[in-house]
């Protein structure tokens, strides 16, 4: 096995802080029981729960992996193999867009039938979310293509170009066996 490597280490926007103290404002001013806790939170209470929950985030890409974890009560760390990531979107509503910040939601393969949140990730206010987003999919990638034994036919220039030849003289034979097929089926229904 080869050791992992930290390929790169996300840095979180500090507007995440604000963020999780509106949000959980808000939540404390829909409900009656908040109404007692909302004087704590905005005087001292909120910004330093924020502040410790932003020194929690962590988000790292290594050379198989995709590590992240967050938390104060709760702390969540979860490990995602990068070949397992099924599809990586962002979520950007108006509050998200005021505070200038993004949502990367991940979705990953297998989980065993159990609750579809059980295959999510979700990282918030990752700085440069558009480049760390490319950076995780060509990982991806890459890790994909030496699992099938692509890795060391495509580092090499010389070797790529014999490779796409290849490639195009399968696609070739495989379009030839299905005319074939297609034309044994149309024989055989006449």
């Amino acid at each position: 096995m080869t050791e992992e490597i930290i390929l790169n280490e996300a840095t979180f926007n500090p507007k995440v802080k604000t963020y999780i103290f509106f949000v959980v404002l808000f939540f404390l001013i829909t409900s009656i029981i908040g109404w007692v806790v909302i004087p704590f939170w905005i005087f001292g209470l909120g910004q330093w729960l924020s502040g410790k929950f932003f020194k929690t985030l962590s988000c790292q890409i290594t050379n198989k992996n995709l590590r992240f974890s967050k938390g104060l009560i709760v702390h969540i760390e979860k490990t995602i193999p990068v070949e397992n990531i099924q599809d990586l979107s962002f979520v950007g509503g108006p509050i998200l867009r005021y505070f200038g910040l993004t949502l990367i939601k991940i979705e990953t393969a297998g989980g065993g039938g159990g609750a579809h949140n059980q295959n999510m990730m979700s990282m918030l206010g990752i700085n440069d979310a558009e480049k760390f987003k490319t950076e995780i999919l060509l990982q991806r990638e890459k890790v994909i293509n030496q699992k099938h034994g692509y890795g060391n036919v495509i580092a090499n220039e010389g070797k790529q170009s014999q490779n796409f030849t290849d490639n195009s003289q399968l696609l070739i034979d495989i379009k030839n066996e299905l005319v074939e097929i297609k034309n044994a089926l149309k024989t055989s229904k006449i």
